[in-house]
């Protein structure tokens, strides 16, 4: 068919004489004649022949093909499409071809399925797998790097899905397990829908257990698919037929894509991925050699129909921690503390770290969620996670605590000044005062009053002796007044004229 179009292309649009025509082509002047008549009686003009796709071409200048024996030949390349879509059978393809041609002969099933079988066998072996619509998403890393100005790399992560070989490149810095997430959550965002399956290779930055039987991914990996709503099944160690479909999409877009870039000078990744996009867009457009249409037609009426939809938010890498309850009720991570429920106090959690929020989880259940902080040994704290008794204590201040005093008398506040003064931290001298104010209830404000007036004047710091005074009864005793004592007159004092 391209020779077809070659012909038709050459004579109705560039205008050339059959003679230039057949000697462009290697072809004779009268293949010449023949393509053009069939075009001419089909009534098609260049513009017309230029949007069908070859199979369409065919059939408006052959019309469909038959065999020597009269049967007519469905279009097996068409079939092989169909049969990508989930539920599809070759029986309900059959039933369809036959009603497509009632007064013509066609095959049995079991002539069809043996002819589509021999089609199969024709394609490249990669092709023969049956991959149902919406179902896997291939993606690796191609070989080849691209260079940067600073002299770094910019590695190609490749995406292709198993239906319709739609292909995905985005260019990341790196192929640490970052890189891989958020390059496979950019090909979803591309083709605006989440497989079933999402298949890599077994790469540690993905795969924590690489068994042939069950591997395990990590925990990062495994949130990655819980947003999703998808799961990643990597391929067995050292057989990459089971990601034959990536395998010849990395092929395609080392041929296609990395060796148009080679001449350009890039400075960022960004800049690479700026360039990838138009030549992406360009190979997913190119017609398919031995089936019908593109990957992007193919994408359009298979793959997209049966993705499942987007979530609602990109998904943000997060990191995982198992961290231990301590006894003030806060859990440590990167040397700052925060709090979880009182409840929890012993246990073990996992904790959920984004670049922007701490979650922390028990059984699975988010019992806590903070803003992340970066002050080490800072505290955030949500007052409903403590118990009373701590949650009365946070509510403490010294500013507080002097006011409290000062209400009851100046001294009463100026004792309370000085117990929080003399402490290595104010925090430390809270339980001291809270008692002294205590004592106000026990034996009323004013001989608390009483009480730290003779403390002042005892220079003390402890609440114990305020306390002691009280129940001596110190307070209540009258102050004793002192006269000037005065030398006795004797005759054997000397008095202070003898030392002159």
């Amino acid at each position: 068919m391209r020779k077809i179009r070659d012909v038709l292309r050459l004579k109705l649009e560039a205008q050339l004489s059959h003679e230039q025509t057949a000697a462009a082509l290697s072809i004779s002047k009268g293949v010449v004649t023949k393509y053009l008549g069939l075009a001419s009686a089909a009534g098609l003009s260049w513009n017309q022949i230029q949007a069908l796709d070859d199979t369409a071409l065919h059939g408006r200048l052959i019309g469909p093909p038959r065999r020597a024996s009269g049967f007519v030949t469905p279009d097996y390349g068409r079939i092989h499409q169909e049969l990508r879509r989930k539920g599809m059978t070759l029986m309900l393809l059959w039933e369809e071809h036959v009603a497509q041609h009632p007064d013509e002969s066609t095959h049995r099933y079991s002539q069809f399925c043996e002819n589509y079988r021999r089609y199969a066998k024709a394609l490249k072996r990669s092709m023969r797998q049956i991959h149902r619509a919406g179902e896997k998403l291939f993606i690796d890393y191609a070989g080849p790097t691209v260079e940067l100005a600073d002299g770094s790399r910019a590695h190609i992560f490749v995406a292709a899905l198993g239906a319709s070989s739609y292909t995905f490149a985005y260019a990341t810095p790196r192929e640490t397990m970052a890189d891989w997430l958020g390059a496979t959550a950019q090909a979803l965002r591309f083709f605006g829908g989440v497989p079933q399956l999402i298949v890599p290779d077994n790469p540690r930055a993905l795969i924590a257990n690489p068994d042939r039987y069950e591997p395990r991914a990590n925990e990062t990996v495994l949130d990655f698919a819980r947003h999703y709503g998808t799961s990643i099944l990597p391929a067995r160690p050292y057989h990459p037929q089971d990601k034959g479909k990536v395998e010849s999409a990395v092929q395609v877009v080392e041929r296609w894509i990395l060796m148009r870039l080679r001449h350009q000078k890039f400075k960022t990744v960004d800049d690479v991925n700026e360039a990838i996009g138009p030549l992406l867009e360009q190979l997913n457009a190119k017609l398919f050699q031995k089936l019908p249409g593109s990957r992007a037609s193919a994408f359009a009426e298979v793959d997209a129909p049966a993705l499942q939809p987007l979530p609602a938010q990109m998904w943000e890498l997060a990191v995982y921690k198992t961290v231990r309850v301590h006894i003030d009720q806060h859990v440590e991570f990167e040397g700052h503390r925060y709090s979880v429920p009182q409840a929890l106090v012993g246990q073990a959690l996992e904790a959920r770290v984004t670049a922007r929020t701490v979650e922390l989880l028990h059984r699975g259940q988010r019992v806590a969620s903070h803003l992340r902080c970066a002050h080490k040994g800072g505290f955030t704290t949500v007052p409903e996670h403590l118990s009373a008794a701590h949650r009365a204590h946070m509510e403490w201040t010294p500013e507080r605590l002097v006011h409290w005093g000062n209400s009851i008398g100046v001294a009463t506040g100026s004792l309370v000044t000085r117990l929080l003064q003399t402490r290595r931290h104010p925090e430390h001298g809270y339980r001291a005062c809270l008692g002294l104010l205590s004592l106000a209830k026990r034996y009323s404000k004013p001989r608390l009053e009483a009480a730290c007036v003779v403390a002042l004047e005892l220079g003390t710091t402890n609440s114990t002796h305020v306390r002691d005074i009280l129940a001596n009864g110190r307070d209540q005793v009258a102050p004793t007044t002192t006269t000037e004592w005065t030398a006795p007159e004797h005759e054997h004092v000397r008095g202070p004229g003898y030392y002159q």
